[in-house]
């Protein structure tokens, strides 16, 4: 087993939910060898309630999370990115930073939770469909043997996840 610890940044426009969701399941179930941020190109400001709640009904922790910029990850002293994920619609359209290190990008779209209509158990559900979502593809990613894989073969399998 590598000692390496991969870091992680998933994106998403406003940085409020599907990324800081993405960000919590991969800081969990990544186990010291992954370490996840999260990142919006217009961030909200505020993380959405019903993404910290489906943290807590998954028992992850719910502290410590922010809407912030992406423009904080595209600095040379920002830690460097192996991977870089993005989980929603629009971001995926608009024009990144160019990301240090050049790290592996996926297109990893998931609905937005945010836009649900419905009642209250209407919109809790549609945070949990994308949480599991995510969590499938995080679960898929770690079980890649990424020691062994070259970057192109590595790239093609990250971006294949996005599909399923």
């Amino acid at each position: 087993m590598s000692d390496k610890v991969y870091n992680v940044l998933f994106i998403c426009t406003h940085n409020s939910a599907r990324s800081i969701m993405a960000e919590g399941l991969l800081n969990s179930a990544g186990r010291g060898g992954f370490v996840a941020y999260s990142a919006g190109s217009q961030p909200r400001g505020e993380v959405h309630p019903l993404a910290l709640e489906t943290l807590a009904k998954l028992r992850l922790p719910i502290e410590g999370y922010r809407s912030k910029s992406w423009g904080e990850f595209a600095t040379a002293d920002a830690p460097q990115m192996d991977f870089v994920f993005t989980v929603c619609d629009n971001a995926a359209g608009e024009v990144c930073p160019v990301w240090p290190g050049q790290p592996m990008t996926a297109y990893w779209g998931v609905p937005d939770p945010s836009a649900a209509g419905g009642d209250d158990e209407q919109r809790a559900k549609a945070f949990w469909n994308v949480a599991t979502m995510l969590k499938r593809r995080i679960d898929l990613m770690l079980a890649l043997p990424l020691a062994s894989l070259d970057r192109l073969a590595l790239q093609r399998e990250v971006r294949e996840i996005g599909t399923r």
